[in-house]
């Protein structure tokens, strides 16, 4: 009957490990796929990310992070498109022919890769606590053969003090992990 209790005493103790480390974690879904072997003088060209959702200019915000940290990731070459070709302004959603339009460039700027998306959701919960909501799907696309040979997606909600800016850096930092290369 001792060694039963023991036993029964490090499943428990490991549950509870277990479900303080999921608690730690937030409450966080991602699914991240296979990153291509990038060379460090690739080229990856920042293309626009598509705001599918009612806040204006979520798709620019998510564009701004995911160049910084890609930059601080260690990706050197690292290109943005211009602002001309992204028609997303704070009273019109962008139109995904501004991604077709911004990878013609990038094939211009000889660029390797492209990094793309969309934006799914990008809020403060309604309710008491107003936790920050955030849902973002990223793909990196082969320029020369405008096939996606990366993609990575994810949906992450803060507490109610945390910044949405906040949630949404710790999101994109997990989905572009295998892009980095420092």
């Amino acid at each position: 009957m001792n060694r039963m209790t023991t036993r029964m005493g490090r499943v428990m103790a490991w549950c509870g490990a277990l479900g303080a480390a999921l608690w730690l974690a937030g409450c966080a879904v991602t699914d991240v796929g296979r990153a291509p072997q990038m060379s460090p003088g690739d080229v990856v060209a920042v293309l626009p990310i598509v705001n599918n959702t009612e806040t204006p200019q979520a798709g620019l915000r998510a564009e701004a992070i995911a160049e910084s940290l890609l930059k601080t990731g260690g990706v050197a070459n690292l290109k943005r498109y211009p602002a001309s070709l992204n028609p997303e302004t704070l009273f019109e959603p962008a139109e995904r022919e501004a991604v077709g339009k911004a990878l013609e460039w990038a094939r211009g700027e000889r660029a390797r890769y492209a990094l793309t998306g969309s934006v799914q959701e990008w809020r403060y919960k309604v309710g008491v606590d107003g936790e920050p909501a955030v849902g973002i799907s990223l793909q990196l696309i082969d320029v020369a053969s405008g096939q996606v040979v990366w993609s990575a997606t994810g949906s992450n909600a803060g507490w109610s003090r945390e910044s949405l800016s906040g949630v949404a850096q710790k999101l994109l930092r997990r989905l572009l992990a295998p892009l980095m290369q420092g």
